[in-house]
């Protein structure tokens, strides 16, 4: 079976507390994701708990709406150690649905002193509709580096 999750590792000089912080802060998505695609924050409060839903305004020029907006959920929230959420969508009456794919972010002590950073986008869940409508992975290693990039940017500041 081929494999269907991507991951890649950094080393970030400053604090699992400090990464932690900014990975749980939405209006700080737009800033680390390292596609262009995630355009603003719709929900501001902090990640605190399992199951808490957060959107975000995105841009795609191959949706059919161009912009569009997702739901997350929180699957994972270990302080300082770990976070990941399933994206999904919400329809008018508030009902979530999720197509099967993850992000997750796991952080552990560096030898340095900093946090060892993977961040992992895995689809081995997606759902055969979602396998219908897009062309899993939708991105790259290279997008995947530039978060991280950008995520040790913003944790260092």
């Amino acid at each position: 079976m081929e494999a269907e999750a991507l991951s890649v590792t950094i080393t970030v000089p400053a604090s699992a507390d400090a990464v932690f912080a900014v990975l749980t802060d939405p209006a700080s998505h737009a800033s680390i994701d390292g596609t262009g695609w995630v355009r603003e924050t719709v929900d501001r409060e902090r990640l605190t708990q399992p199951g808490q839903v957060f959107r975000m305004g995105m841009y795609h020029p191959d949706h059919p709406d161009g912009r569009y907006e997702t739901a997350n959920q929180v699957r994972r929230l270990d302080p300082s150690r770990a976070i990941s959420w399933a994206t999904g969508t919400e329809d008018a009456q508030g009902h979530l649905s999720f197509g099967g794919w993850t992000w997750r972010y796991d952080l552990a002590p560096a030898a340095d002193g900093g946090t060892t950073v993977r961040l992992t986008y895995d689809w081995s869940d997606a759902t055969p509709q979602a396998r219908k409508v897009l062309n899993f992975p939708p991105i790259g290693v290279d997008h995947l580096e530039n978060s991280l990039r950008h995520l040790a940017g913003l944790a260092t500041a």
